[in-house]
């Protein structure tokens, strides 16, 4: 690729200067693309940003790759940058990267710079674009799949971290005939960012759920329930928490945290995981902590969650399955309107290499209220 000058959605790509020096050096040392780009120099000084400038992105360019200052179409002023990178002209293929200014966030500056340059990349005779993002940065997850890219799996300790170690990445690919986006999502967001009926609420989970998440997940009555019964370290917890979004975007799994819709203290957990996307068939689960049990909240969490399920997730059967001794989970699952299908023997890991019975239940899209959009309460 040649170095041009493009136009597209409100932002202009073109080569990097040197009036872009202040900008770039502040952009680059900023803590969130530090977090994200473990390959930049840390500390990124000025003396980074001139190399970049005048060696770095002009050895981009004659590699067959490409390094483009994202512009304001208006004053100029650098809001980011975009390029190209391994290239294999022999496939056709080449990876797409891509930051953004802390000034110039939440603008939808990503997502144009990334469509144009894609663009402009499938013009010339690139057939498959990868774009590769960590795994906790939902925001370029977002991008991804606003400028067309699917998500296609995960490549394991695939880039250094900053600080030592290493970690996954998410591979999102878009090919030269797929539509530019936005790809309909598998989970839709909540509506108003929450489910409740005035009484509980549902959230998705978040880094700030460690703390109540570890409490309940480490209690005997909640481990024994666990598959395998297990007792999960810290870092586990912690882990699922950060992962929570990502695993929403990709489409595995809606991880929330239930709430008292008036407080927003946290009073359980719960997921819908999409198992059998080929069957339209997803499972619940949740838990409550002590103080929130007995107030018939579990019946309420259940009956939102499902509610959302066949509406806007557009699913056709949930399921869920309990330990033959769980009366109480069974009865929250009836009262909803779920249907005892069957006994599943030895299904589930018990302790010490035992194997446990599991109670399977059932619900149909036609046995529940869908769940009305939007959610005026939320």
């Amino acid at each position: 690729m040649r170095p041009t000058v493009i136009e597209s959605a409100g932002v202009r790509l073109r080569p990097f200067r040197e009036d872009d020096l202040a900008d770039t050096a502040a952009a680059c040392a900023d803590p969130l693309t530090q977090r994200f780009i473990s390959g930049m120099p840390s500390p990124y000084t000025e003396a980074d940003a001139r190399w970049w400038i005048t060696e770095g992105a002009p050895a981009a360019w004659a590699a067959g790759g490409s390094a483009y200052a994202v512009a304001d179409l208006t004053t100029d002023r650098l809001l980011g940058g975009t390029g190209l990178s391994q290239v294999v002209p022999c496939r056709g293929q080449a990876e797409i990267g891509y930051w953004v200014a802390p000034w110039a966030r939440g603008r939808g500056v990503a997502t144009a710079a990334t469509r144009a340059l894609a663009d402009h990349a499938f013009s010339t005779g690139i057939s498959r674009l990868e774009l590769l993002t960590h795994q906790e940065n939902a925001a370029s997850q977002r991008v991804a799949l606003a400028a067309g890219f699917r998500h296609e799996g995960v490549r394991r300790a695939a880039n250094p971290t900053l600080g030592g170690g290493r970690h996954d990445l998410i591979a999102w690919v878009r090919l030269a005939d797929d539509p530019p986006g936005p790809v309909t999502r598998i989970l839709p967001d909540l509506p108003g960012g929450r489910l409740t009926d005035g009484v509980v609420a549902l959230r998705r989970l978040g880094p700030d759920d460690v703390d109540p998440m570890y409490r309940l997940h480490t209690m005997p009555e909640v481990v024994a329930n666990r598959v395998p019964p297990v007792l999960p370290d810290r870092a586990a917890i912690e882990r699922r928490c950060r992962l929570a979004e990502s695993h929403w975007l990709v489409g595995t799994s809606a991880d929330l945290a239930i709430v008292d819709a008036a407080t927003g203290e946290m009073a359980g957990g719960c997921a819908l995981v999409y198992d059998e996307p080929a069957t339209g068939q997803a499972m619940i689960g949740y838990s409550l902590l002590p103080a929130w049990r007995g107030r018939g909240l579990a019946t309420r969490v259940v009956g939102l969650l499902a509610g959302w399920a066949v509406g806007a997730v557009g699913l056709d059967r949930l399921w869920a399955g309990t330990r033959s001794d769980n009366v109480a989970s069974q009865r929250v699952l009836e009262k909803v309107g779920f249907r005892r299908e069957g006994l599943m023997r030895g299904r589930l890991p018990g302790p010490d290499g035992s194997r446990l019975d599991s109670v399977l239940f059932g619900l149909l899209a036609r046995d529940v209220d869908p769940l009305p959009a939007p959610d005026a309460a939320g």
